[in-house]
């Protein structure tokens, strides 16, 4: 009687701690939207709609942009015609929907109503990530590098209102990644995976200021901006964020996270950090400029590391792709 009493007790600390930890994890998975057998290979990137109440999804495998209903999780369309879609900018305004290209090398615009192409404007191959600046209504888009043969790549402006390109910036390296532009200055953070290094770039200016080495991790794939406290955040992909000074380009610490990295948010209201891996999220909060507390790593799927904070409507999406018999699937997870 005495034995079972303590395994009962033991199950009971248990699962009391089990459901303590769902309850304080910085995520709770709300809705898994699972999509058809036929979507299969990498995501890239998301982008929301939210007078519209949509979201778009890049399967870069699936020549297309998903479109589906953010209530319901229901896919209500696909736009189609697209070789290797990587990022998609929505302009509610317009109601535009712009797709770079990676295969034609350009970035492709869309109605937003009928979904039918308005017009394209044409990059190099390999157009990916992109950066945009509200106030001018410039995108500015990373194409060209290794994949046409070239040691340097491009970050090419384009005016979204007009649908014309406007300048190419030369920058040194043949292969770019992920952005972020300050709103108080023209600059623009650049992650040059080639070189292992975050370049600077003056928007006014069209050329790059300077270059600071990230010696504490690599490759550097993902990128966020605290402008308030002028930090960087550089993610790599072999588990660790590098946390950078932008007034002297100096690092300043580094955190552990999931390796595989692919896809990193830093969300200025809430002071965290959401940087998505290989199978999980890792969840920082940020305490002082130079220190950060782990809140929780999330598990999410084999290769699920494409993903998108939406602090609107306190929801974070995670595109898992299909693995062995698993269809693809989007998490939709809540923010605590």
């Amino acid at each position: 009687m005495k034995k079972y009493f303590l395994v009962a007790i033991t199950v009971f600390i248990a699962l009391g701690i089990k459901v303590q930890a769902e309850e304080t994890a910085p995520l709770k998975l709300v809705q898994t939207i699972t999509l058809p057998a036929a979507v299969k290979g990498h995501f890239d990137h998301f982008e929301v709609d939210l007078k519209g109440g949509r979201l778009f999804a890049t399967p870069e495998g699936y020549k297309s942009v998903l479109v589906f209903d953010l209530k319901t999780g229901k896919l209500i369309h696909t736009i189609g015609g697209i070789e290797k879609s990587h990022a998609v900018l929505y302009r509610e305004d317009l109601d535009r929907i712009y797709v770079t290209d990676g295969e034609a090398g350009d970035v492709k615009i869309f109605d937003g109503k009928t979904y039918k192409l308005l017009s394209t404007v044409k990059l190099l191959e390999d157009a990916d990530s992109i950066g945009y600046d509200p106030a001018t209504k410039y995108l500015y888009i990373d194409n060209g590098g290794g994949d046409v043969h070239q040691t340097y790549s491009m970050i090419s402006v384009v005016d979204t209102t007009a649908g014309k390109k406007l300048a190419d910036i030369k920058v040194d390296g043949d292969t770019l990644e992920a952005m972020a532009l300050e709103t108080s200055s023209p600059k623009i953070y650049v992650n040059n995976k080639a070189k292992n290094q975050v370049d600077v770039v003056d928007r006014e200016k069209h050329e790059v200021v300077a270059s600071w080495p990230v010696t504490k991790c690599k490759p550097n794939v993902a990128i966020g901006l605290d402008e308030a406290d002028h930090r960087l955040f550089v993610a790599c992909r072999d588990g660790q964020i590098s946390v950078l000074d932008t007034q002297t380009g100096k690092e300043i610490t580094t955190l552990p996270i999931t390796k595989g990295v692919d896809d990193m948010k830093y969300d200025a209201g809430s002071k965290r950090i959401y940087a998505a891996g290989d199978g999980s999220v890792d969840v920082y909060e940020q305490t002082d400029p130079d220190n950060y507390k782990l809140l929780g790593k999330v598990p999410t799927g084999p290769l699920g590391k494409t993903a998108r904070l939406v602090p609107e409507l306190n929801r974070y999406f995670v595109a898992v792709p299909q693995h062995e018999t698993e269809s693809a699937k989007i998490l939709v997870f809540e923010v605590h």
